[in-house]
């Protein structure tokens, strides 16, 4: 990738001189010797461990792995912390810190005496927030995920993280599942380190960097506790000091076609709607024209070749064992862009040539898919003006199709309150409509989108309906559910105005998402709509209320489109 770079910690420590002094001597009560001064690439090893972050808290030991590989390519690795996000556990949702979490990374890397990093990765945002905060500075950059947890194991048979939290959730309802069958399955579904072991959107931000390029081959499905992944942060603490020296920077790698791979191989692994808010918001960030239409230009009519969770019935052990990624990139070889170079020095084409597949029950052949067209479909219609998402495969199918009358909900609070009352007047052919739960509305637009059906329905027997929301769902769960829905209802789009009583009509072969409501009609009704937004009078919060962009857009802050680069003239004394 061209001539050696010129290091940029030489500006830190290779100046003999007060500065030089102060840079070099503080760090010396770590114990490093001179010559780690002396013109070694200087490797960031940006780690999202936290004991607060669940899925991650195994990365402290692989920090030291990767230091391990850096210290043997000739580098010299320097550890630090940013502000790690654990999905499972942070209120309101993690989607309100990945933006603040980014500007950590970038910030942090940018002041610091730092030549190339390493991303440690593994919970839902850890991974689109890192990788938005290192494409903004723009250096040499490789991604060690963390890794899926074990499958699940609850009386016998398969538990997948997440998947079944919402089958759980719906058995406690109908009265088929006990308070002590849930203590027992919350140890059985969380054996191990790592994250969630389902196609949810852990695994499929892995399989996102993966498919860009950004990973050693074969990264992603390696389950968290085995020893080969401990062995791939190894390689990657090698592999990092040789891109510092070709000066193998992100921008070499995330280009046009790297994108257009991570967007074909999502729909090809069942992978998460959440896929797209964070792939619109990382092109963004390095320059990269991508907009929502590509993802159904792209991806809607790609075949599913991975019987995984939610969308089939396997877990990521077995996808592992199956072979991994690099079956799925062999069996699009021929539709993807074979050429997009990684990390690794090589093409994406040329890293998963002749990857062989042990269980083509797992992964199946692009002769046999297990579903003809399984993508995300990206909706348009007066409902949603910039465009709303579905995802075809985690749905039951036969509503694809549908129109029902609206029973809305104004927020959450409200849906909570009303959804199990036995009056509610609802029935299975209804469509369900949840408002206020975008980016500026919740704020922080949460994985709320898969509403829980009511209680009554549930006892019938009814287990999907359609359900229409401005939030996000987890890429766990499933059902006939359009997210994004963009304009928001906060800040004036027409789910805004949607009523009780209201026909809507789902289309998703054709694109569609209507409110059948006339024009004149939806005019009073907006003439007397009233703006309200949750109180945020400082801090961040207020910040991001203020700056976060729409779902279509990626939900970036406005003023962090492209990136500050590396260069930082004035100096600290």
């Amino acid at each position: 990738m061209g001539k050696k770079s010129y290091l940029r910690s030489v500006e830190w420590f290779g100046k003999n001189d007060k500065m030089g002094f102060v840079h070099r001597s503080w760090l010396r009560n770590q114990g490093h010797p001179d010559h780690m001064f002396r013109g070694k690439p200087v490797i960031g090893i940006c780690n999202t461990w936290s004991d607060l972050t669940p899925c991650n808290g195994h990365l402290r030991e692989f920090a030291e792995i990767v230091k391990r590989g850096v210290y043997e390519a000739g580098g010299f690795p320097l550890e630090f912390p940013v502000m790690s996000l654990g999905e499972t556990i942070m209120k309101p949702t993690t989607m309100l810190f990945r933006n603040l979490a980014s500007m950590d990374v970038e910030e942090t890397i940018r002041a610091n005496p730092l030549d190339g990093i390493v991303l440690l990765t593994g919970c839902d945002k850890t991974t689109p927030s890192t990788l938005m905060g290192a494409a903004s500075v723009n250096l040499p950059t490789i991604v060690v995920p963390g890794g899926p947890m074990l499958n699940g194991k609850f009386r016998g048979k398969e538990i997948g993280s997440g998947t079944s939290t919402w089958q759980i959730s719906e058995g406690l309802k109908a009265g088929t599942f006990t308070v002590a069958d849930l203590t027992e399955a919350e140890s059985c579904v969380s054996r191990s380190a790592g994250h969630c072991m389902t196609m949810g959107t852990a695994s499929t931000m892995a399989a996102m960097v993966e498919a860009l390029g950004l990973t050693l081959p074969g990264a992603a499905a390696i389950p968290a506790v085995d020893s080969r992944k401990k062995v791939m942060a190894h390689l990657s603490g090698n592999r990092i000091v040789e891109m510092v020296n070709e000066n193998m920077k992100m921008s070499d790698i995330l280009t046009r076609e790297a994108f257009e791979n991570s967007i074909m191989i999502n729909s090809a692994v069942g992978g998460s709607t959440n896929l797209i808010i964070h792939l619109l918001a990382l092109a963004g960030r390095i320059g990269v024209d991508l907009n929502l239409d590509d993802f159904d230009r792209l991806g809607s009519d790609m075949p599913l070749l991975l019987n995984l969770m939610p969308s089939g019935k396997y877990l990521m052990e077995d996808f592992y064992y199956a072979g991994g990624l690099p079956v799925i990139i062999d069996q699009l070889k021929d539709i993807i862009h074979s050429g997009a170079m990684t990390i690794n020095g090589k093409s994406i084409g040329e890293n998963c040539a002749g990857a062989p597949c042990y269980n083509y029950d797992v992964i199946a052949t692009l002769e046999k898919p297990l579903k003809e067209k399984a993508g995300i479909a990206v909706l348009k219609g007066n409902l949603c003006e910039n465009g709303a998402v579905i995802k075809p495969s985690a749905t039951s199918g036969e509503l694809l199709q549908h129109r029902g009358r609206a029973v809305v909900f104004e927020n959450m609070e409200d849906y909570h309150a009303r959804i199990d009352d036995p009056d509610l007047n609802i029935d299975e052919n209804c469509i369900m409509v949840l408002k206020g739960v975008g980016p500026v509305g919740y704020p922080g637009m949460p994985e709320v989108g898969n509403m829980e059906l009511p209680q009554k329905l549930i006892k019938k027997g009814i287990t999907d309906m359609v359900r229409i929301s401005d939030g996000r769902m987890s890429g766990t769960a499933y059902g006939t559910v359009v997210l994004h829905v963009s304009p928001e209802s906060t800040v004036g789009g027409t789910l805004a105005l949607v009523e009780n009583g209201d026909m809507i009509d789902l289309d998703v072969k054709n694109r569609s998402l209507k409110l059948d409501v006339a024009e004149d009609i939806l005019k009073k009704r907006r003439d007397s709509w009233i703006r309200t937004v949750p109180d945020a009078d400082r801090g961040y919060v207020r910040m991001f209320m203020q700056h976060v962009e729409q779902a279509d857009r990626g939900c970036d802050f406005d003023f962090l489109k492209g990136g500050s680069g590396s260069v930082v003239l004035r100096d600290s004394h």
